[in-house]
């Protein structure tokens, strides 16, 4: 499986911006797809994942603000950031997993800025 992200970028705060990740290759064993974010000094930690028959779930630090979608059909999942604040600043990083929630491949990152 190989990843593509796109988006991200420079952003003021209370802005919103949307990434996406494009998935390619063994697209059958993906399972549950999903965002992680690692901000500077900080740990890797999750964001959100969407399962294949679509169910959600996020962070709290970032739920009601983010939202996950995924197209099965395009082997791609997007993350809608709303309502950004300063310490949503991170590189992003898409993540798919297979059946037995083993992580396939992580994507490159994606830096977000969010300036106050």
């Amino acid at each position: 499986v190989q990843l593509a992200e796109s988006g991200g970028g420079l952003v003021q705060a209370g802005g919103s911006l949307t990434l996406s990740c494009a998935a390619s290759g063994s697209t059958s064993s993906i399972d549950v797809m999903g965002w992680y974010r690692q901000a500077p000094g900080k740990q890797r930690e999750w964001v959100a994942l969407i399962t294949k028959d679509g169910i959600t779930n996020y962070a709290p630090s970032v739920n009601n603000r983010f939202t996950i979608s995924r197209d099965n059909a395009k082997n791609t999942v997007d993350l809608q950031l709303t309502s950004l604040r300063p310490e949503d600043t991170a590189v992003y990083y898409c993540n798919v997993k297979g059946y037995y929630g083993t992580t396939l491949r992580w994507g490159q990152g994606i830096q977000v800025t969010v300036s106050s």
